[in-house]
């Protein structure tokens, strides 16, 4: 026990840095993204006026400048945070648990099955809760039907006939949210629902994180209890029942709490594709396939991630550019680099 305690000692110093510079490095993303803008702040002022707000202390400092830190740019931040942290985290978990590096949740039609329960939130004039929870309802349904008609036809590629399902179910949902725009009240729903499927962290509130924050809470936190059992999914079904995993309750429990996190981030943030399929490839890079790294890892990054690209939104040019475009400029390339290198990257 000594010998395997000290030989561990290394690689948990090794993690135990990695994580810290990591959170130096997303505390510096951060603080950047605080203080750029129209209204371009210092970042030690905005040091200054976070520390002064969280301290309570009375210093001199301009309130104008403290409300736009406060009010309009902290609560957009913290959501480009969760939003991208669990969006990465929910495409780790859905790639190790379909054993399928393409899957993510846009390709699996959670995104598109998400989307569809929100804008029906939106048309039918529900509160927000209820947008939430269509969402949710929305996401979980789309993926139950993907994953049924990738069992009910057991190609002799499993792996494609999921993906194939997924982008038709897609392709299904998204002919229904163009239904519900076309019947939607072209003053007051229509820039709401076209708000959701352009993806953007402008109208986000304080109230909105809230309501949300329990839902990515609880399922990141079941990610995280079962994360190390995803590694034996990746073994296939018959090896893990074998090192005793029951695989019919872990995989449906995994793909419930992946789906959670998914429609709970869509329903303030709108439809932001790539980040579920992009980023847990970068994580696995940097740290390997062991899941129990690799969705700390997908966290810390897809944070990150949403973070800078939503500051460039907002700060490129004079009208904000929509998330998911950016996101898809990135992602589209990265999805072609995989298919070109996938015949040796993923054997």
């Amino acid at each position: 026990m000594g010998e395997t305690g000290a030989a561990d000692r290394p690689a948990r110093m090794r993690a135990a840095a990695a994580y810290g510079l990591a959170a130096a490095l997303l505390t510096i993303v951060v603080l950047v993204a605080l203080s750029v803008g129209k209204f371009p702040v210092s970042p030690g002022t905005t040091f200054a006026i976070l520390w002064n707000g969280i301290a309570g202390t009375a210093k001199d400092l301009d309130p104008t400048l403290g409300n736009v830190i406060w009010n309009v740019r902290l609560p957009r931040v913290m959501a480009g945070l969760c939003v991208g942290a669990v969006l990465a985290a929910a495409g780790a978990s859905y790639q190790g648990v379909f054993r399928n590096p393409l899957v993510s949740p846009d390709i699996l039609g959670v995104s598109a099955g998400a989307s569809l329960g929100a804008v029906l939130g939106i048309f039918l004039s529900l509160p927000v809760l209820a947008i939430q929870g269509l969402g949710f309802i929305g996401g979980l349904f789309a993926l139950g039907v993907v994953y049924a008609v990738g069992l009910a036809v057991r190609g002799r590629d499993p792996v494609l006939t999921l993906v194939l399902a997924g982008m038709a179910i897609a392709a299904l949902l998204a002919a229904g949210i163009s239904l519900l725009k076309i019947l939607a009240d072209p003053y007051d729903q229509l820039p709401a629902i076209t708000y959701w499927l352009l993806g953007s962290l402008a109208s986000v509130t304080n109230g909105d994180l809230l309501l949300v924050v329990p839902s990515l809470v609880l399922g990141v936190a079941v990610l995280h209890l079962l994360r190390w059992r995803i590694n034996l999914l990746s073994l296939g079904d018959d090896e893990a029942r074998a090192l005793g995993v029951e695989t019919r309750l872990l995989r449906p429990a995994l793909i419930v709490a992946a789906t959670l996190i998914t429609s709970a981030s869509v329903s303030i943030s709108g439809v932001i594709g790539w980040i579920g399929l992009v980023i847990p490839h970068m994580a696995r890079m940097l740290v390997g396939p062991d899941f129990r790294v690799l969705l700390p890892a997908s966290l810390f990054l897809g944070a990150a991630f949403l973070v800078v690209i939503d500051t460039v939104a907002r700060t490129v040019s004079t009208v904000e550019v929509p998330l998911g475009i950016l996101t898809a400029v990135i992602g589209a390339p990265f999805f072609l680099a995989l298919l070109a290198t996938g015949r040796t990257g993923w054997s």
